[in-house]
């Protein structure tokens, strides 16, 4: 005899977790109502992408310019705190999996989170043309609002190593307007981030490049990604550039490998001892 508590303990089995994403039993996989056997040789990993996140598939013309996002932004080298943890991380025995998540957890708000950042920004200064401001003042404002609570420096312009020009940055935004040109997209947003960008050069006295966060910044907008969609996503760019440079210094060896070879020692600024 079946116990009366039994079809609601199974109720509560399946609403424990509740999700649109895929529909799973035995011998049927379904991503947002598309059977997995569909999509396998149909759609890119871009799409797949936009599809799990988003829940509907983007058109060819907005895949291909996503796909442009996430190739930016695989990679900027072992001087990047994200790799070089995954590269220490690897000297250290950790598995592959192991790297990439030391990687990975590095991108918080300054390395990683500044595409989310700059985002935030794009949208304020678009709610306040929105609501009656010219572009110049929309702009101004913003920037002002943004450094008032955030600090001077502006999320998404600006880099330590490129200067005037971060070479990643021109291309998207040349691609976007490439985009607009055909519909894919507006070009409000390209149009925000050049503004804001002209702002903060002429207040500096000098050029400042748009770095690819603010470039990445203006595509996710552009397609109307939320936010903290923009660090999310390049987590996920990111994370081929872990990968890859996990795998290769795997490939190169090297035991405990710290963040500066042996015969530098950090300054050591506490009591000094006697000798």
């Amino acid at each position: 005899m079946t116990a009366p508590s039994e079809p609601k303990d199974a109720d509560d089995m399946r609403h424990w977790w509740r999700t649109a994403i895929i529909d799973m039993a035995p011998g049927r996989i379904a991503f947002r109502g598309h059977p997995i056997q569909n999509l396998i040789g149909s759609v890119s990993f871009a799409q797949m992408i936009w599809l799990m996140v988003r829940g509907d598939m983007p058109t060819p013309e907005q895949a291909a310019l996503f796909e442009c996002a996430l190739v930016a932004g695989v990679d900027h080298g072992p001087q990047a705190p994200s790799i070089a943890a995954a590269r220490m991380a690897a000297t250290c025995g950790l598995g592959l999996n192991n790297v990439m998540a030391t990687g990975v957890n590095m991108l918080g708000d300054v390395h990683g989170g500044a595409g989310e950042q700059c985002a935030e920004l794009y949208l304020d200064v678009a709610k306040r043309i929105d609501d009656g401001a010219e572009q110049v003042a929309a702009v101004r404002d913003g920037i002002a609002a943004w450094c008032e609570e955030n600090g001077k420096i502006v999320s998404g312009f600006g880099h330590r190593f490129h200067k005037p020009v971060d070479p990643r940055a021109p291309r998207l935004m040349e691609l976007v307007r490439e985009a607009a040109k055909f519909g894919t997209v507006d070009g409000r947003f390209a149009d925000i981030g050049e503004a804001i960008q002209a702002e903060i050069g002429r207040k500096r006295g000098t050029e400042i490049a748009m770095n690819i966060d603010g470039a990445t910044a203006v595509i996710f907008c552009e397609l109307g990604f939320p936010p903290p969609l923009s660090r999310g996503l390049f987590c996920l760019s990111r994370s081929v550039g872990v990968l890859s440079h996990g795998w290769e210094q795997m490939q190169q060896g090297g035991r405990n490998k710290g963040p500066m070879p042996p015969r530098y020692l950090p300054e050591y600024i506490g009591v000094k001892s006697e000798s």
